[in-house]
């Protein structure tokens, strides 16, 4: 049986074409004058952005839902410290790439009205627990996240 996937992951409209015969290479940038860490951050920032151009439209949503547990669980993690700011922070970037997991939605497969719902009930209870600090809602939402990773890996079968 063939998996449909439920995402649209095509080319913006107005995407930027570039000519690799007739453009010219930008000249590399000395990191001698950078600390290590700013060196480090910076062949991470590299190797991330490579893992996304060249990942399938499957591993992209694979990617997001990593995201996705991983920010909710810094957020909860950070009510027991306290940090206001961490738990909005990662809030916020939870529920961000929730509106990412729903604008990608191909709304011509069945299942994309019914992902979107959900989708959209996460992103008003991670907006109801970052409001309250409501550690429960929360764990709430990360479960629902797990369980979406957790299919998604098997259904694809990604390592």
């Amino acid at each position: 049986m063939a998996l449909l996937n439920s995402y649209n992951y095509t080319k913006p409209r107005n995407h930027v074409t570039i000519n690799i015969k007739t453009a010219e290479a930008p000249k590399p940038r000395a990191l001698t004058g950078f600390p290590a860490k700013k060196r480090e951050e910076s062949k991470t920032e590299q190797y991330l952005e490579q893992r996304v151009l060249s990942a399938k439209p499957e591993e992209l949503t694979y990617m997001l839902y990593e995201g996705l547990v991983r920010f909710i669980t810094i957020a909860s993690l950070a009510m027991d410290e306290g940090d206001i700011e961490k738990i909005n922070n990662n809030a916020v970037k939870a529920q961000n790439i929730l509106v990412e997991l729903r604008v990608t939605l191909n709304m011509d497969i069945p299942i994309s009205k019914e992902l979107d719902s959900l989708y959209e009930y996460m992103e008003f209870k991670l907006t109801e627990a970052n409001v309250a600090k409501d550690k429960k809602l929360f764990e709430e939402v990360l479960q629902m996240a797990i369980e979406f990773k957790s299919t998604w890996k098997e259904a694809f079968n990604l390592a």
